[in-house]
This record gives C-alpha cells, sequence and structure tokens, in this order.
C-alpha cells in the first residue's frame, strides 16, 4: 500500500512549472522535486494548502491511496 503523490499531474493540467510553483508556494525546488517524484515521506497540512490554493485544487486530487 502505498500513497501515490500526483503533483505533476495537477501542474500539466494547470499548466505550470516546478520553477512556479516553488515561488507561488514559497517552498525550495528541492522538497518541491521530492514532493513531485514520491520521495518525500510527510507533508505539512500548510504545504498541501498553499499548493492546493495555488493549483485550485483539492488534496485528493493531488494524493491517492494505492494498494
Amino acid at each position: 500500500m502505498a500513497i501515490v503523490v500526483n503533483l505533476d499531474v495537477m501542474m500539466a493540467k494547470r499548466k505550470m512549472s516546478l520553477n512556479e510553483l516553488s515561488e507561488k508556494v514559497d517552498l525550495t525546488l528541492a522538497n518541491l522535486s521530492i514532493l513531485k517524484t514520491g520521495k518525500a515521506k510527510a507533508i505539512r497540512f500548510s504545504t498541501l494548502e498553499a499548493i492546493c490554493k495555488v493549483l485550485d485544487c483539492q488534496p485528493g486530487d493531488i494524493l491517492e491511496y494505492s494498494e
């Protein structure tokens, strides 16, 4: 079982680059890259909230549970 991060899918739908998202969310490129590649072990709710606000989406659009 795993949590799948679909950040790249939402970014593509919104035609937003990692650099642009990084600036708008105020996160480093390295941290966003870790999250985007699914290597993150945790995410703060404040970070998730900021990403959802910028991408105009819900947390379920970014995170998915898969067995």
